[in-house]
């Protein structure tokens, strides 16, 4: 793995970086809710280090811290970790194979997936996916630590704010996928069900229910139409792979060439020896003539025996 940290250049490294200073600061924000909240201070460390999903921990933190049961906390992280897997059938290649792979399915976060995508190199793919998703392994629990020891110097921690980054994250990821009808449709009614049900039911449970919201969704995602690449990409590797029992597709036929200035018309070329003039030599083995090479009409090459003594023959009658 040494040889493929030499693909990241100056502006790959520099982009990593900032990813992962503003993860280390949401970090903080996760270990100064968990004191806020009256847990433990190893806890929040210990989580971001095995865990490592920040969702996943503020969601089952603030579950707990409710009032909710363990149980749903744990199912709600599931849920929202349930995303890591289109990630890891994504990218493969990056996560790497035999032992390496447990620690590269370890450090998959959305930051090192997103970079990683944006890739087309294989080589440099998993340079940023490794060197984003180490990064944030380190920073996360560094960051929750610091947060941990700022919450427990400062008694209002509510006071600084630091609350509210995570979910002000959140919210910034979200908006773009808002413009889209069904995700809009999907989210709200979530949302709505969510909060219709947080009275009467424990905490944890109104986030499993906001689910419901896919009802609303998946009828209309696939009413949707494809886009005409995406069509076309998928036809052309339909006819690429002819099943069983049915004809490959037939090549495209050969565009004609018409005679031009850059395309002269071949000349045909005699398929005898007896169709050739009486005035052209035969050809012999090591001098045949071509037909561009013929003499132009009224020139006699020179003859020799009977045939040149006929030739003069016949002009001296002439005369």
């Amino acid at each position: 793995m040494r040889s493929i940290w030499r693909t990241l250049d100056r502006d790959t490294v520099l982009g990593i970086a900032a990813v992962c200073l503003a993860v280390g600061v949401i970090g903080v924000s996760y270990g100064t809710t968990a004191v806020a909240q009256g847990f433990p201070a190893w806890l929040p460390v210990v989580l971001g280090t095995v865990v490592l999903a920040g969702g996943s921990e503020f969601l089952f933190l603030g579950i707990i811290a409710a009032g909710g049961s363990p149980i749903a906390a744990v199912l709600a992280g599931l849920l929202v970790n349930a995303r890591h897997l289109p990630y890891g059938l994504s990218i493969p290649d990056a996560v790497g194979t035999g032992p390496r792979r447990l620690l590269g399915v370890h450090v998959m976060n959305d930051e090192a997936v997103a970079l990683a995508l944006a890739e087309a190199d294989p080589m440099r793919r998993k340079a940023v996916y490794w060197a984003c998703g180490l990064g944030v392994l380190a920073v996360w629990p560094l960051g929750a630590a610091l947060g941990v020891g700022l919450g427990t110097l400062v008694p209002d921690t509510a006071a600084l704010g630091l609350d509210a980054v995570f979910p002000a994250v959140l919210v910034a990821l979200v908006l773009p996928a808002l413009r889209d009808r069904a995700t809009f449709g999907a989210v709200a009614l979530g949302t709505a069900v969510a909060l219709l049900s947080s009275p009467f039911l424990p905490a944890g449970l109104p986030v499993l229910l906001a689910l419901t919201g896919l009802v609303y969704a998946c009828p209309r995602l696939r009413r949707q139409p494809v886009p005409a690449s995406d069509a076309d990409h998928a036809r052309g590797q339909d006819s690429a792979r002819a099943p069983e029992g049915r004809p490959a597709p037939e090549h495209p036929p050969v565009p004609e060439i018409r005679p031009s200035a850059e395309h002269p018309p071949a000349r045909e070329r005699p398929s005898a020896a007896h169709n050739r003039p009486l005035s052209d030599p035969p050809p012999t083995s090591g001098n045949a003539s071509a037909p561009h090479d013929r003499p132009p009409a009224g020139h006699h090459p020179r003859a020799s025996g009977d045939e040149s003594a006929r030739v003069a023959r016949s002009a001296r009658e002439t005369s």
